[in-house]
């Protein structure tokens, strides 16, 4: 694929991901329908109504490319292109008014994650990148921090609680001990912060291929790594951790030091 036709992707689901932002926030901090599809996992109005614009739009651009959605399920494609879509990630925060959620688009071409858009619509913030062109914040160029050790690191997780019952336990004890501070601004937001240079590490025990897809091309293009906590560059093992790449070897070094890290999660 051609840088202008990569450029082309891009611009696109810029366009989308904050069309889906505005159909969210017609309903955030307002009385919605919500409903629990699992412990603590919420879906609402506003997640349907989005995913299905999304998909319209996708399908009316791009007929041949397959598309996964966390609500809508997986539909095939003839283009060697598939977007994977989550129309609110951090459900928890936007049912509970918190700003932190995100709207999430990312394209795989021939398996590759290429495209990653991030749409934090109640605080004015997206952050999108394509492969080989460079990640940018609010329409700025943008590079992960330069922080060289983890005793000055800002480490984040959505929810270092969860670690524990996922089996990282050790590990994110240990990382939390080392790292200079730790906060809980997380979900897609925290992924964001890693890539803009406002913090230096971020860690899940438990994610979708939904919930990766629009990361590591962002982070990745900012200067970062993304990978699982074995180190390995993916979207499909069912955890991740995103680093500012200077502190990637310390923190895999950790991760390796305590305990066995557990068998991937079937993913999608």
């Amino acid at each position: 694929m051609s840088n202008g036709e990569l450029q082309d992707l891009l611009d696109f689901g810029v366009r989308l991901a904050r069309e889906a932002g505005e159909i969210t926030l017609r309903y955030f901090r307002k009385e919605f329908e919500t409903r629990l599809k699992g412990k603590d996992n919420f879906v609402t109005q506003a997640d349907v109504e989005a995913e299905e614009f999304l998909r319209r739009r996708i399908i009316e651009k791009f007929p041949d490319d397959a598309i996964i959605g966390e609500e809508g399920g997986e539909s095939v494609g003839s283009s060697g292109r598939r977007w994977i879509i989550d129309p609110i990630d951090g459900t928890y925060s936007f049912v509970h008014g918190v700003p932190f959620y995100g709207v999430l688009l990312g394209v795989e071409i021939d398996g590759e994650p290429s495209v990653g858009v991030i749409n934090i619509p109640a605080l004015g913030e997206i952050v999108y990148a394509a492969k080989g062109a460079g990640c940018f914040w609010n329409g700025e160029r943008t590079r992960v921090s330069q922080t060289a050790a983890l005793e000055d690191a800002l480490l984040l997780s959505t929810d270092f609680g969860t670690c524990e019952r996922h089996g990282f336990g050790p590990a994110a004890d240990e990382l939390q001990r080392r790292a200079a501070m730790r906060r809980t601004w997380g979900d897609c937001y925290g992924y964001v912060l890693v890539a803009t240079g406002r913090a230096d590490v971020m860690l899940d025990p438990a994610m979708n291929v939904w919930d990766c897809a629009a990361l590591l091309p962002v982070v990745e293009e900012a200067g970062g790594t993304f990978t699982d906590w074995h180190g390995r560059r993916s979207i499909h093992s069912g955890n991740a951790v995103a680093t500012n790449g200077i502190l990637f070897d310390e923190v895999m070094r950790i991760v390796e030091a305590n305990g066995q890290i557990p068998k991937d999660f079937a993913a999608l």
